[in-house]
């Protein structure tokens, strides 16, 4: 199991970066946040293009698949330091899901979240991302170098005026 705790840590120091630059507030943004993760969701979707019956298109290469759903890790990250939570590494058994369905799962259970912010919620909700990327067929080693590498670029853009 990797260290959770180390990029809560790094994800605190690219929210509060991004708030000071921005005059903003973690209360200020956190509809904006919700909805962002969503819309990354929906980008990863996309790239898997599980949904997408009516083409013969097959998926984009993993590491674009990864980037995206790394994306989607920083925003959870994010919305557990609003709510001071963690999640605890848990992860769901063989759940019997296609991919369809578990995006599925992922945006009920953002919606549970958004209605209802418990940390039963949050567990929940990070478990059943965390079960999409067994899907996707990425190992959580993969997960946090792609994170680690991702935030890089995030401070980077921040630095630049992204």
């Amino acid at each position: 199991m990797e260290n959770w705790d180390e990029l809560y840590g790094l994800q605190r120091q690219l929210d509060e970066g991004i708030l000071e630059t921005h005059s903003l507030t973690r209360e200020s943004v956190l509809d904006d946040k919700i909805l962002a993760l969503l819309v990354e969701i929906g980008e990863l979707a996309n790239e898997t293009r599980c949904f997408k019956y009516w083409s013969h298109k097959g998926p984009s290469e993993s590491s674009v698949i990864l980037e995206e759903f790394v994306d989607g890790i920083h925003f959870l990250l994010s919305l557990g330091l609003d709510y001071g939570y963690r999640f605890n590494g848990e992860t769901d058994e063989n759940s019997g899901l296609n991919q369809t369905d578990q995006f599925h799962q992922v945006y009920d259970r953002i919606n549970r979240f958004k209605q209802n912010p418990t940390n039963i919620h949050y567990q929940q909700l990070f478990k059943s991302y965390m079960k999409l990327g067994q899907l996707l067929n990425f190992k959580e080693k993969d997960i946090f170098k792609a994170y680690l590498d991702k935030n890089k670029v995030n401070h980077e853009r921040q630095q630049t005026g992204y």
